[in-house]
């Protein structure tokens, strides 16, 4: 393939992409404006006029955000590449560090840092701008500084070792480095999910042992009932940043655990908490998590067998602003422009998930109350601005989770 071939295709990808990105986010902002009224029957009830009219503006909000990130995205997108920023980049490192390996851990840490300098103001405007003004930013510019600082200290520790793995095994581990390296990221990803509970989120949340025995009580009935050996459950002090509610649960071999965030606790009733819980439960019973996680690995084995490919051919270089290929720049390149043309994949994605989640409402509604299930995610939808309106098209190409009113019918035809 010729590399003007490549640069084409390159940005005929990156504009179908925004065209869908931009034409998604108008249906959604019709959409969400048309229904901004109207309180959907199921939910009239149960959520008032304001707080509809207020997760319809939160929504449009976040919609408009998001068409303005998609295009700024794509103009950064253009420099790193075509634009000649990645090539800049690697010039100075060459002109600072002669040996190849140190030279390539170099680059790849400084473009990361310097897209992380870039993505900033849209972060802080997100926190102490949009959040702020629908009233869930509870984060002060001080706790926002040493986040910051913190998740920069842990990139460089963790994200040193691991890109001087993988570049040295592109180096030196031959046509099959691809393989390995895709087992290292693997094995690199376990132990992530491992350490996050225990050693990384701790430095930024406070966990304590939940106190309402009451609530303990519930948990541990439920956990027998379903089979799930729990081994903590945590309260996380989600309200030091976020008036937003959740809970989560991680499981690694036979330590499991549960976290609820104190927003979530503060909001729902016993019975709705158990309920929901029942719901996260079975997630990890149906084995919805390993499948996730097997068809992650499935996909990002065949990405590093792309990769493999892609970095020994002098095209995918030229056509994407790079002058002097090496392996640094092979990994940035499918970093960068890999998303492109990942977005398509993303309704195949996000279908799976819905459909993995009306199988968890219908394990809960097995093993606790289907109508304190559907309070408690009403309750949630309430006051976390979520629209119950999404358009359709939208909804189903982005979300995760079912619609609100089609989630809330399948709960009571389940019933």
């Amino acid at each position: 393939m010729e590399a003007l071939a490549f640069t084409a295709i390159f940005l005929a990808a990156l504009a179908a992409a925004l065209g869908v990105q931009y034409w998604l986010g108008f249906r959604q902002l019709r959409f969400v404006r048309a229904h901004r009224e109207s309180v959907p029957e199921a939910f009239r009830d149960t959520v008032s006029d304001e707080a509809h009219r207020k997760a319809a503006d939160y929504t449009v909000a976040k919609t408009r955000f998001n068409l303005v990130s998609h295009a700024i995205g794509a103009v950064l997108l253009l420099i790193w590449t075509l634009g000649g920023g990645l090539d800049l980049v690697d010039r100075i490192w060459r002109g600072a560090v002669a040996t190849d390996l140190p030279r390539g851990v170099a680059v790849v840490l400084s473009v990361i840092f310097i897209m992380g300098l870039l993505d900033l103001p849209l972060s802080i405007y997100a926190t102490f701008r949009l959040e702020q003004r629908f009233g869930f930013n509870r984060t002060t510019p001080r706790l926002f500084a040493v986040d910051l600082v913190k998740s920069a200290v842990l990139g460089l520790v963790i994200g040193a070792p691991l890109v001087y793995a993988i570049l040295w095994i592109m180096q030196e581990a031959g046509s099959l480095w691809w393989l390995y390296a895709w087992a290292v990221w693997i094995g690199f990803a376990l132990v992530q999910t491992w350490a996050y509970p225990r050693l990384i989120a701790p430095l930024f949340n406070r966990f304590t042992p939940l106190a309402d025995e009451s609530l303990r009580e519930r948990v541990d009935r439920l956990a027998r009932a379903t089979g799930f050996a729990v081994k903590d459950v945590f309260v996380m002090d989600g309200s030091r940043r976020s008036a937003h509610g959740n809970a989560y649960m991680t499981s690694f071999g036979a330590s499991k655990r549960i976290v609820f965030f104190d927003t979530l606790l503060s909001a729902l009733q016993a019975d709705e908490v158990e309920a929901v819980l029942a719901h996260e439960l079975g997630h990890y019973k149906l084995r919805h998590v390993m499948k996730k996680l097997g068809l992650v690995a499935v996909i990002s084995g065949l990405g590093w067998a792309l990769l493999g490919w892609l970095s020994g051919e002098a095209w995918f270089y030229a056509g994407l602003g790079v002058s002097r290929p090496s392996p640094c720049m092979a990994l940035l390149l499918f970093m960068m422009v890999g998303p492109v043309f990942a977005l398509f994949l993303r309704p195949f994605m996000s279908g799976l998930s819905r459909r993995y989640e009306f199988e968890a409402d219908d394990f809960a509604r097995k093993f606790s109350d289907a109508r304190a299930l559907t309070r408690g995610l009403v309750k949630l939808y309430r006051d976390n601005a979520n629209t119950l309106t999404p358009d359709p098209l939208y909804s189903a190409f982005y979300h995760t989770h079912p619609p609100p009113a089609l989630r809330i019918r399948h709960l009571a035809q389940a019933a």
